[in-house]
This record gives structure tokens, sequence and C-alpha cells, in this order.
């Protein structure tokens, strides 16, 4: 097969084009790209109907270029719409809201989600439409669907305090949500009918399903990894059971996702084992009805992308069972990226999105490479080595990624999963029909007592892995081109018994030697002293990189802070995350450190490097360079601040 089999792959690479050029013509106007492309179907109608043989390369050309203008267009309608959907909160005295889910408990508060209706300015209510992340006291909870009145006016998510940390404002941003505020107890509910939508119906059944784990699920880590498990609750995941999971590379697990989404899609279709007469009404019926309850299951579970990846995918899977064809996977991977783009260009950034298609694709690239590799006479060896290819496949095509990102890799990652994943299959056969029947007395128990000794199990084998030695290794760097240098090596290794080898040769010569330069030129660029100041809240850390030297002063940042705010920055930087300690030297109004040319000012907040020339100085706080800079300090009030020297 040859790239032209699959059009929509086709189809997504221009449309994605599109979506990517935007952003080097954020200010244009989406109605020019509208316009353009009236034009450009104009002429192809035209081509198509007056040439007797139309031109194959031009006609494509055009439709190739009407993808390319679609994603620009769409793109920029989505910016635009956002930024139309800014709320003037200088103008407000307050805004009606409905509330959008049940409570969730924090440690001093309760969380919820407020839909702004309008907002009451100078000249009467105005209609907006906006979300907000509150916080509120009070001693009654807050239902989804009721109207409240706040009297005062939420703030704007902050962006990232330090270079590389979590950015929290663009997370929740990709949910919607740009304001946030703290009501305590500032909050009028309003004697206003609730309203029936749809998805407060999902979200009443998804709060009934929860109140059933509550019940009959016993312990307290079970529970936590039911909701997440079974209803993509992760709000009440703890600390130390995110970390043991992330150690052993079995989040995934965590999040409900295509694999879910693929289990119970089989748990559904088991009846059609029993009646297998193709073309049938019975047959087709029931079809229909389990591709209705899987789009149920999405939707109530939050529509993640890896959801609606899967979701779309068995949706058309289904499609082709009932006309009998067996589409390419392929094609199907490709057409529901598109239709997650289309709907959402921004979905593009989305961490989950990207590892969630590029599984599948090692999936369905990589895993049949490594299945010809060994072909086990035992059916019980067979079955564990289907396992072990899947995850190996997954794990070898999302690795650059993860390492990219989070500079960390799973050491017992194939275990976990050997061990995890047929397990959490089992709990979701046990938990599907605990969540359905427990309102049967004696059943609902039985399946509930199940259903926590299952996840008591899964737990303990994720500790256990968790505390072997060296289960995570820890500070890997990959660079952005390692990271693409390692897809065209997994590509090449891909086609290789198929494709002309002499030329995929000569590709990954190209690709290594790309890479080397890329090392090399970083390594060039790389100062002799860099020094990195983070101020705030009057806590402050200085970390110094001397050469092949890591060194760090900290006073009174919170170590339980560093692992989110400052960790990442020494990771991307290539530091080491754990350097050696730096002593500052207490001096009349100053801190000196021995055997380096720097002071520090506390009163005045002023780092001083005297004699020293910087080459570059970056405040991370600003988005432009500051003009008439001091050469010989920085003033660090409220920032992080870089130095090259």
């Amino acid at each position: 097969m040859t790239f032209a089999d699959f059009p929509f792959l086709r189809y997504l690479l221009f449309f994605f084009g599109g979506a990517l050029l935007t952003a080097l013509i954020p200010q244009v106007s989406p109605s020019l790209f509208l316009r353009l492309l009236a034009a450009l179907w104009l002429i192809y109608l035209a081509h198509l109907s007056w040439s007797p043989t139309p031109n194959t390369f031009f006609s494509s050309s055009l439709a190739y270029l009407l993808l390319i203008g679609l994603g620009c267009y769409v793109s920029l309608l989505l910016r635009q719409e956002a930024l139309a959907g800014d709320i003037p909160w200088e103008e407000s005295k307050g805004y009606l809201a409905e509330v959008q889910r049940y409570d969730v408990p924090k440690a001093n508060s309760s969380e919820n989600l407020l839909a702004v209706v309008a907002i009451q300015g100078a000249q009467g209510w105005q209609p907006q439409k906006s979300l907000v992340l509150v916080y509120h006291q009070l001693d009654e909870a807050l239902y989804p669907g009721q109207v409240i009145w706040v009297p005062t006016n939420p703030e704007r998510l902050a962006p990232p305090s330090f270079p590389n940390e979590f950015n929290y404002k663009r997370f929740l941003a990709a949910k919607g949500i740009h304001f946030r505020q703290f009501l305590g107890k500032k909050i009028v509910l309003l004697p206003i009918k609730q309203s029936n939508d749809l998805s407060f119906t999902l979200e009443h059944l998804r709060h009934y399903f929860a109140g059933v784990i509550d019940q009959y699920v016993l312990r307290p880590e079970s529970k936590q990894i039911a909701l997440a498990l079974l209803l993509g609750q992760k709000e009440s995941l703890s600390k130390e059971v995110k970390q043991a999971y992330s150690a052993t590379g079995t989040q995934h697990i965590l999040a409900v996702s295509g694999l879910h989404v693929g289990i119970i899609y089989s748990i559904l279709l088991l009846p059609l084992t029993f009646f297998k007469q193709e073309g049938h009404a019975l047959r087709k019926s029931y079809l229909f009805l389990v591709m209705g309850l899987i789009w149920i299951y999405a939707l109530m579970t939050g529509f993640s992308p890896s959801v609606v990846r899967a979701v779309v995918m068995f949706s058309l899977v289904t499609l082709g069972q009932m006309r009998k064809r067996k589409p390419s996977i392929w094609n199907i991977l490709a057409f529901s990226a598109l239709l997650l783009l289309v709907l959402d260009p921004d979905i593009q950034t989305d961490l989950g999105f990207q590892l969630s298609y590029l599984a599948v694709a090692g999936i369905v690239g990589l895993q049949p490479i490594l299945l010809r590799m060994w072909a086990p006479s035992n059916r019980v060896l067979d079955y564990f080595w289907q396992m072990a290819t899947v995850t190996l496949a997954a794990q070898l095509i999302t690795s650059p990624l993860t390492l990219h990102y989070f500079h960390t890799f799973p050491t017992y990652f194939l275990v976990a999963n050997l061990l995890i994943v047929p397990l959490s299959y089992i709990i979701l056969c046990a938990g599907v029909p605990f969540l359905l029947l427990a309102w049967i007395p004696i059943l609902g128990s039985l399946l509930g007592v199940s259903v926590d000794f299952l996840l008591f199990i899964q737990n303990e084998i994720t500790y256990t892995l968790q505390e072997l030695p060296a289960a995570l290794w820890q500070g890997i760097h990959l660079s952005l081109a390692g990271m693409f240098a390692s897809w065209g090596a997994l590509w090449i290794w891909g086609n290789w018994e198929l494709g002309n080898r002499k030329i995929l040769a000569q590709f990954a010569l190209a690709l290594g030697f790309l890479w080397a330069i890329s090392n090399l030129w970083t390594e060039v660029q790389r100062p002799a002293l860099e020094l990195y100041f983070f101020t705030k809240d009057e806590q402050r850390i200085l970390d110094l990189k001397l050469g092949q030297h890591h060194l760090s002063w900290n006073q009174d940042f919170p170590v339980a802070q560093l692992s989110y705010s400052i960790l990442p920055n020494r990771l991307a930087g290539q530091r080491n995350p754990i350097p050696i300690p730096l002593k500052g030297m207490v001096s009349g109004d100053s801190i000196w450190f021995p055997g380096i040319k720097l002071s520090f000012f506390p009163a005045q907040n002023r780092l001083a490097w005297g004699s020293l020339q910087p080459k570059k100085r970056i405040d991370f706080s600003q988005t432009e360079p500051m003009e008439a800079l001091p050469t010989d300090s920085i003033f660090t009030a409220y920032s992080g601040f870089k130095v090259s020297f």
C-alpha cells in the first residue's frame, strides 16, 4: 500500500498545516480566509465543470489549498471567539451564574464550576458567557442547574511564576476556564427552577455512580482508583497514588482512555458471539445500541481526547461491520483526529491528544513487526507475547515525547502493564455490572466487595513494583531534535522490510548527523557561568551552573514546591535535579558566596555580580526585553531571572 491509499491521512496533514500556519499570522481576520475559501471553491468548481479533461495536478493542488485555508479559518475563528468572550469585569458589580456540577471536597472548602449567565454593569444586565472555577464554604452543597447570584467579581488566572513550571492557566484554558474565585459564603441561591439540560442529567448519573462506589468500596485507596477508572474522576487521587502509577508506567490506567473504551466495547459486543448472522436487522439494531452506549459513556466520563478518539474509531468500525466492510485503521485514526481538530484546533497542543494518537499509531505500525520476531507455540505464551508487543509498541513511540516533557522513564513498565492491564480488564468486567446492578442489595454488595478486593490487589502490585531498585529513571534529557530523530528512527525501522533500504539508510545517517549538529551547537552556545534566581513571597532560590558543576542556595523556599516549580527548569536546562548545596555567608547588609563573585542584598532584593560581564539576561516575567538595565546587578522582587556570563 502507498500513501495514496490513506486519503484522510493526507487531508489531516494539510488541515493541520493550515492550523499551524495561523501562529505566523495571529492578527489576520478569519473573514479574509472565508473569502479566500469561497474564491478557491469557485475556481475548483469552474475547473471541474468547464475543462473536458480536468488537470489532476491542478485540481489536487486546489483541493489541498482548500484544506489549508479551512485549517487557518477554523483556528483563527476559535481565537477570535475566545477574545470576544472576555468579560469586562471592571464594569461589573456581580454576576448571575448556573452551577455546572456537584461539589468536590477540598481541605478547607468545596470546589465547583459556574457558568456565567449575565453580569450587572453600570447600564444594567449584560448577557455574558464564561466559566469560573470557584471555592465556597457554604453549609449546604451546590447542585448542578442551581442559579446563584455572586456579588463580587472573579480574578483572571495567573500565568506560571517560574519558567518551565506546570502551566495551570493553560491547563484550565483548554477546558474553557479562564477565571477563578474564592467565595466563602458570599453566594445567594435564587429560587429558579433547575435546568433539565442533558449535561446535567449525565452529571446526576455520574454523581449517583460515585455514591455507589462510596457506599460499597470500603478501602480509601480502592475508592480513589474506582472513581478514576470507572468514572474518570481523578480529583480525589492522592499524590502517593499518582506517583506510584507514574513510576511503574501504568498512569494511563488512572484516566478513562481508549483502553477503557475498548474494554467496555468488547464487553458490550459479547452477546454478538451467539448471534453471528451478518446483515440481520436485530444485529444492526444491537450495534446501534452499542454505539449509543459508548458515546453516553464518553460524555459521562468527561469527553477527553483519548476517549473521543476511541469512541469515533469504534463507531466507524461498527458502521463498517454493518456494511460488511473493514476500513483502514489509518483512515479511521486520521478521520477521528481531523474531526477533533475541526471542532477545536487548539487540541493539537493537548498532551493527552498527542499521546493517545501516538500510542495507537505505534500499536498499528510497530506491533506487527514485533509479532513477527517470535511466534510462541504455547497459547498462554502467545497471549502474553501479544500483550507485551502492544505495550512495547506504545512505549517505543510515546517515550520520545514523555522524555522530552517529563525527563523520566519507568524501568518496569513492561512487567507492570502485563500484570495491571489484564487486572484492569477484570475490574472493568466486574465494575460495569457493579454500577448498573448495585441497587440489588445482595448482588450489589458482592460486586462491590469484589471490585474493592481487585483494586486492592492492583494497588499492592503497583506499590511493590515501585519499591524495586531503580524503578524510575529521572533526569533524562531529550531535546526537540532528539525527539524527532527518535521518531525518524522508528519510521525507518517500520519501513525497512518493504522500503528502499539504500534511501532509508541515507535518511538514518542524515538524522544522526542533524541530531549531532544540534547537540554540538547547544554545547558551543552554553556559557561557562550561568545563574538562575527565583523569588516569590520572600522565598528565594539561586541556581548556579559552573561548567559541569551545579550548585544551589535555598532561602526559605518550600522543599515540597521544588518538584513542580524549580525542578522542571533544572531538567529543561540540563542541570542536576539535586545540585550541590551552596553556602551563603552573612556580612553586614548582604549575603556573599565564597569563591563566587556574587552578593545578595535582601533589603533591596538585589543580586550583584560586580565586575563580571553578563552576555545575556532574561527576566521571565517580561514579555518584551527591558532597556537600560544595570550591568552589575538585577532586582529580584517578584520574578525569575537568568543571567549568562
